[in-house]
């Protein structure tokens, strides 16, 4: 009864050795017509024609897209930049006319002029 079971596994086990060299010789067939170039020849390789200009179109899509993010991730930071710029730009500005509306400042520019700043009230 052993033996029996013993035959049965080793018999199993040479089944599956047999598939797993069919499989790989299979695999070792592709890759050597993949790279012989016999399967362009193959009518299977022209009923999958369609579907290779398919993943070639959306590969150039890809790509395109990549270089487009790209682009503008550029141009982000070019107008972040010139905004930071502007900024202190304004800051600057804002400053200065502020010391240029100081009263002292006013007197000081219209006595350039001629105008006299005035000492008494209005009423």
């Amino acid at each position: 009864m052993y033996n029996d079971i013993n035959v049965k596994n080793m018999d199993l086990e040479q089944k599956n050795q047999k598939k797993r060299i069919k499989s790989e010789s299979r695999s070792s067939l592709k890759f050597h017509n993949i790279l012989d170039g016999t399967i362009l020849t193959s009518d299977n390789s022209i009923k999958l024609l369609p579907f290779v200009f398919y993943l070639s179109f959306l590969a150039v899509l890809y790509i395109g897209n990549t270089y487009y993010a790209e682009k503008t991730a550029r141009e982000i930071e070019e107008i972040k930049t010139e905004l930071k710029e502007l900024r202190y730009e304004h800051i600057a500005a804002k400053s200065e006319l502020m010391f240029q509306s100081k009263q002292s400042e006013v007197a000081k520019n219209l006595e350039v002029i001629g105008l006299k700043e005035s000492t008494t009230p209005p009423q």
